[in-house]
């Protein structure tokens, strides 16, 4: 046999077994924390609300607690490069932040399930917005740390592991959230959540801190932009200048040197709406057809949660074979029209099988939107300010999700549910229009 040939156990072993490596390990746990809150304060959040007799106009609005996903990015450069006292000292400057928001969290879950949205919303509210506002900062050092404590042969399989993670914690705040909910009350199903963060506290302690280099070019580059911007300043105030030049100026300045960067911003803030939109009232829509919780989370939750990963996969499958503009686009396509399985399901009524078959399609075509445009935004990044024009960009992703779709509860309060998804699915257009224009002027960057 050719030396050169690898046998099939050595294949396997190759591409397989990169997954079983310590670090890589250790990204699925991060994975899993980062996705642990999302579903507290907005799925399994709006069906509590929608259980104890909140208006529909009102659970639309705490979509507005995901704002700090939204905003993640202006705080994004503290995260990325300003030290913690004495915390940073024991555990570095990336574990230091993770232990930091992770415990924000821990409190904040608990507290949130404490409260009593029947009697005092405002109060959930705030606790929501607390939960979302840890949990954004916590995905701004996981990213960072996930990139910094990887080689580059195990990026690709670190990818997959968080993605992996992300979806197993998001069915165990989802569906597993609901299963205790519905046996022993929301504050049980809260609580036992607000324990499993120590699941990426741990994760965090037991791994090194990464060594974190800069390139010549990087350094050069923000001495620059620093002796502009520190003109004149000495002391003190020349050290701050400096400091803000290269963590705060720098990521966006670069950014914005590209062709067309506002246009790729809209595309960023309009290719998911439509799916958001009808996503945040989802639940409530079950709830109002007369699907128990345990039905919910059977099939939307578990089920659902299968048919996303496949959906993930396909859509890999489908950049790689025609490219991330030509994937966006098909993907767009399939993520617009699955929002009519929401009409036929409000035609139909209470039906198990046609849930099923709404949740497959609906969840497969957004896994395949997500993983197409996961790619495009990580082709936008520099890779000198990947942190922070990650954050800014997943920011405005965030904006179509919580801030425009905040509006999902009130268009429900004023239309039946098949007018609504009708919307719902209109709403895709204006993302699918730019992405045609873009297509035709430039793809990823400059």
């Amino acid at each position: 046999m050719n030396a050169n040939v690898l046998s099939l156990p050595d294949m396997f072993k190759r591409w397989v077994g990169v997954y079983g490596e310590p670090r890589v390990l250790a990204v699925f746990f991060l994975g899993f924390s980062s996705g642990l809150p999302l579903a507290l304060t907005f799925g399994t959040l709006s069906l509590w609300l929608a259980e104890v007799g909140v208006n529909k106009t009102t659970i639309g609005l705490f979509a507005l607690a995901g704002l700090p996903y939204t905003f993640k990015f202006v705080w994004s450069p503290l995260v990325d490069r300003m030290p913690l006292p004495l915390i940073t000292r024991w555990l570095g400057r990336r574990r230091g932040w993770a232990i930091t928001t992770q415990l924000g969290l821990l409190g904040s879950i608990l507290m949130l399930g404490l409260s009593n949205p029947a009697l005092d919303p405002g109060v959930t509210a705030i606790f929501a917005l607390m939960t979302a506002f840890f949990s954004a900062s916590q995905d701004i050092v996981i990213d960072a740390y996930r990139v910094e404590i990887l080689e580059e042969r195990q990026y690709g399989a670190g990818a997959a592991v968080i993605v992996l993670g992300y979806r197993v914690a998001m069915l165990v705040s989802g569906a597993g959230a609901l299963f205790i909910a519905d046996a022993y009350g929301w504050f049980s199903a809260y609580g036992v959540m607000a324990a499993l963060m120590v699941v990426g506290m741990i994760t965090i302690l037991i791994n090194p801190e990464p060594e974190i280099k800069q390139s010549e070019q990087d350094r050069e580059r923000e001495a620059q932009m620093a002796e502009k911007m520190a003109l004149g300043a000495d002391g003190v105030w020349r050290s701050v200048v400096e400091w803000i030049s290269g963590a705060v100026v720098g990521p966006f300045a670069e950014f914005m040197t590209r062709r067309g960067w506002w246009m790729v911003l809209l595309f960023i803030l309009f290719y998911k709406f439509g799916d958001a939109l009808a996503g945040v009232m989802s639940n409530p829509f079950y709830l109002e057809m007369g699907f128990t919780k345990t039905d919910i989370a059977t099939i939307s939750k578990a089920f659902g949660l299968v048919a996303t990963i496949v959906g993930s996969l396909v859509g890999g499958i489908l950049v790689n074979r025609v490219g991330i503009m030509t994937a966006l686009l098909w993907c767009g396509l399939l993520q617009m029209v699955s929002n009519l399985m929401f009409v036929a399901l409000a035609y139909v009524g209470n039906d198990m099988t046609m849930l099923t078959i709404t949740i497959a399609i609906e969840n497969l075509s957004g896994g395949m939107g997500t993983a197409a445009f996961v790619a495009y935004l990580s082709g936008l990044c520099n890779v000198a300010y990947t942190a922070t024009q990650y954050a800014l960009l997943s920011s405005f992703m965030a904006f179509g999700r919580t801030a425009l779709s905040s509006s999902g509860g009130w268009l429900a309060d004023h239309l039946d549910w098949i007018s609504f998804f009708l919307w719902t699915t209109a709403a895709a257009l204006p993302g699918l229009a730019l992405l045609i224009w873009m297509r035709k002027n430039y793809a990823i960057k400059e």
